[in-house]
């Protein structure tokens, strides 16, 4: 079950309204990324697909921290087409597959404590 999240408003340091809804741009060397938050628009456009953490066998509990992985970018970038622009910038970049990487790792580590180690 997706919970969804009420609409909220942050302020800033000079007391002015942020909007529920909005984008933040960052620079990392060469490379420009857009984050968008749509607040509910997100959570409840997206079907339910995670149910369990609970797997039969390390090889599909390591197929789900890859999905875990691939579900975290597409809901920071819910824009296919940004999504695809932007992966030739990183798809032959060493530090940026090795990033990749990690966040698999950590989902897998995830994964594994939920289901005991699998002993």
């Amino acid at each position: 079950m997706v919970r969804s999240m009420r609409p909220f408003t942050w302020r800033t340091t000079v007391g002015q309204d942020v909007p529920a809804s909005f984008s933040v741009c960052l620079k990392i060397k060469d490379i420009h990324i857009r984050l968008t938050y749509l607040g509910d628009k997100t959570s409840s456009s997206m079907e339910t697909w995670l149910t369990s953490l609970i797997t039969k066998t390390p090889q599909e509990g390591f197929e789900l921290a890859i999905k875990l992985s691939r579900m975290g970018v597409k809901y920071t970038q819910p824009s296919a087409e940004v999504r695809d622009k932007l992966r030739p910038a990183y798809a032959e970049n060493a530090d940026s597959l090795t990033m990749a990487s990690h966040v698999v790792a950590v989902n897998f580590q995830t994964v594994a404590a939920a289901n005991g180690y699998w002993r």
